[in-house]
């Protein structure tokens, strides 16, 4: 490739999409981040992804480079083989056809991924988990969800959607899930669930850095809804090495945040949990919120050598 080449890498949320121009080399030499306004519908999301994929492909060529692919990650359930986004409750798409769309668009080769498969290549290639063959991302926010990668390959699934993690039963009986089912670790463990469970239990709104900060304070009430959130997750990550057996699990999303308050207990009940498996090294994630979009540029990258 040409020192000028650059790919174009969109990584799309609900609330607001992270936007680069990328260079073959991972290095990124332009940002941007743009509002999705998820709410105006998803025809309206899908014209402002190709309207701002169009505009930095247009930046590129004003400075000077050639942008030769165009890589776009999305939430959801996600037909990578077909370009498809089936499934995406927080960008309203329902068999989106986002690839064929983009590239009619900007004329560009295009990949389109999962969000959370798209930050867990990027860490496995570029980020904490570089130096390992099998990597297991794990991003925990409002959801849990996983991205299993292998040789630098993320595992896809029969349907595309591989790694829901989140989905995993650890509390039989246990809190709601927004899939239907009581007792997913999501409904147990993740940033929105344990903020839930503190704001219940104390009657006043809370998020989950609010019950991490008043853990770390010796607040009994924040401690205890704290436990049994990496208790939950201690017990997700079992299931997830016991089927996947991985050197290497990256944690990301905004609970990982909390930095050693939850590494620290979270290294100890997974260790508890080892019987025959080897158990994972378990770091935080390194590239924060920008892995989705550089995730993007990655699948961007390896379209071009299909």
């Amino acid at each position: 490739m040409s020192p000028a080449d650059v790919v174009v890498a969109l990584d799309v949320g609900g609330t607001g999409m992270k936007c680069a121009l990328v260079r073959p080399d991972g290095a990124v030499l332009h940002t941007e981040r743009h509002p999705t306004d998820a709410g105006r519908g998803p025809e309206a999301v899908v014209d402002t992804i190709l309207a701002v994929a169009e505009g930095l492909a247009g930046k590129a060529r004003a400075d000077g480079l050639a942008p030769v692919a165009l890589g776009v990650a999305v939430p959801g359930v996600i037909d990578e083989a077909r370009g498809v986004a089936v499934w995406s409750a927080n960008v309203g798409f329902r068999d989106v056809p986002l690839r064929d769309l983009a590239q009619a668009r900007l004329g560009l080769p295009t990949a389109l991924g999962h969000d959370v498969r798209a930050g867990g290549l990027a860490e496995a290639r570029l980020g904490a988990g570089r130096d390992d063959r099998h990597v297991l991302f794990v991003a925990i926010g409002t959801g849990i969800a996983a991205a299993h990668v292998v040789d630098g390959v993320t595992v896809v699934g029969a349907h595309g959607a591989a790694g829901e993690i989140g989905h995993v039963l650890v509390r039989p009986g246990g809190p709601s899930c927004g899939c239907g089912r009581p007792g997913c670790l999501e409904a147990v463990a993740s940033a929105g669930a344990i903020g839930r469970r503190y704001a219940a239990l104390a009657g006043v709104p809370a998020t989950a850095a609010d019950v991490a900060a008043r853990a770390a304070a010796g607040e009994p009430l924040a401690a205890d809804v704290w436990r049994e959130a990496v208790e939950a997750l201690a017990d997700g990550l079992a299931i997830g090495q016991a089927l996947f057996d991985v050197e290497t699990v990256v944690l990301g999303g905004g609970l990982a945040q909390a930095g050693a308050l939850l590494l620290d207990p979270l290294r100890a009940a997974l260790h508890e949990r080892m019987t025959f498996h080897r158990e994972p090294r378990l770091v935080a994630a390194a590239l924060g919120d920008e892995a989705g979009c550089l995730g993007a540029a990655l699948l961007a990258l390896d379209s071009l050598e299909k």
